[in-house]
């Protein structure tokens, strides 16, 4: 268990298909999951997270929430560029927020067990929600966008960093060859643990595509909505406001 807002709370888990396999997963490969960002982008994650907190345009006291934080690298860069705000790191998976919690400044993050489909927290209370990799892996994307709506400011900023499916195009061949081939092995040989590796490629692949899920930010009642591609279209980062 995990305090949030002066109260104690069980993780609670979504009951919708796979999200149990997706706690477990997460679980199995919490000990070397930032090893392995690393090693699959080589090294561009991190400058990915930067600038999702760039575009997060935080005030300098602001209160942000990393959903789906993982081990709290977007928690902790708010921190590096923010050092007043408030961030909270809320996350599903115990094991990997354990982790997180036994690094460099993550003990002086509020860290929370927050289902994306039913956040714990009060309306309107934060100046930005951020997540690296969250909406991919969620039941319903309209569900998780309408609480990031909820808990938001008015004004405040959203901004997802994750996985887009990738056009087909003459870069294909070497793309699939990365998702399908190079990232199960590198996971197997780090993690010792195939299927998450696995899972990658195939929730990548029935994932929206960029301009599908700026659709969804729109009709989720966001605005100013933007998105870039990276690391050769199978990657995006987006933005909107409230």
């Amino acid at each position: 268990m995990l305090s949030t807002w002066g109260q104690t709370l069980p993780i609670e888990m979504t009951e919708h298909n796979g999200a149990d396999r997706v706690q477990v997963m997460f679980k199995g490969i919490a000990s070397r999951y930032d090893l392995m960002n690393r090693l699959m982008t080589g090294g561009q994650d991190i400058r990915w997270r930067r600038e999702v907190i760039r575009r997060a345009e935080l005030p300098a006291d602001g209160q942000l929430l990393d959903l789906g934080a993982g081990t709290g690298d977007l928690a902790r860069e708010a921190l590096l560029q923010k050092p007043l705000c408030r961030p909270f790191a809320a996350d599903f998976t115990l094991e990997m927020m354990q982790v997180g919690k036994g690094r460099h400044n993550s003990t002086i993050l509020d860290w929370s067990a927050a289902d994306a489909l039913a956040l714990p927290f009060p309306s309107g209370i934060f100046d930005a929600v951020v997540s690296g990799f969250l909406l991919r892996n969620v039941a319903s994307i309209d569900q998780a966008l309408d609480e990031q709506y909820r808990v938001l400011k008015p004004g405040g900023s959203i901004v997802a960093l994750d996985t887009t499916r990738p056009e087909r195009n003459l870069l294909w061949p070497l793309i699939n060859l990365h998702l399908n081939y190079l990232i199960p092995n590198l996971g197997q040989l780090i993690t010792g643990q195939r299927d998450a590796y696995t899972y990658l490629p195939e929730s990548t692949e029935a994932f929206l595509v960029a301009e599908q899920l700026r659709t969804r930010m729109q009709a989720a009642g966001f605005r100013e909505v933007g998105f870039r591609r990276l690391m050769f279209g199978t990657v995006a980062i987006h933005w909107a406001k409230k």
